[in-house]
């Protein structure tokens, strides 16, 4: 039981990190610190530790872990569903890089005003 409350704590702390990538851009405008931690999550290329961690857990608990990350897990599934097509999961996508480059892009020009 244990176990498994651990691997269940893990995917809302991946899913809180997950939210930060989307969204960490917009708490920079408040917190400018956030921009350090945000950018190297956000451009992250590998598979996040937590991933392997909760498949840990879910092993110990006497569950069933999953192949590949996270996001195709648990995130794919919920925005692409099976029925999405193609040219609409790279619209998805590239609205969440444009919501950061927006983010970012005002941050910038706060940045440049000097205020």
């Amino acid at each position: 039981m244990a176990y498994r409350l651990l691997a269940d704590a893990v995917v809302l702390a991946h899913t809180a990190f997950v939210g930060f990538v989307v969204l960490g851009g917009f708490l920079a405008w408040r917190w400018s610190w956030v921009v350090w931690p945000h950018v190297p999550c956000a451009v992250w290329g590998w598979v996040c530790p937590l991933t392997p961690l909760e498949n840990e857990f879910r092993r110990r608990a006497g569950l069933e872990g999953y192949a590949g990350g996270f996001v195709e897990h648990y995130v794919l599934p919920a925005l692409y569903p099976a029925a999405l097509t193609r040219p609409t999961q790279v619209v998805l996508g590239t609205l969440v890089v444009v919501v950061n480059l927006i983010a970012y892009g005002v941050l910038l020009r706060r940045a440049l005003r000097g205020g």
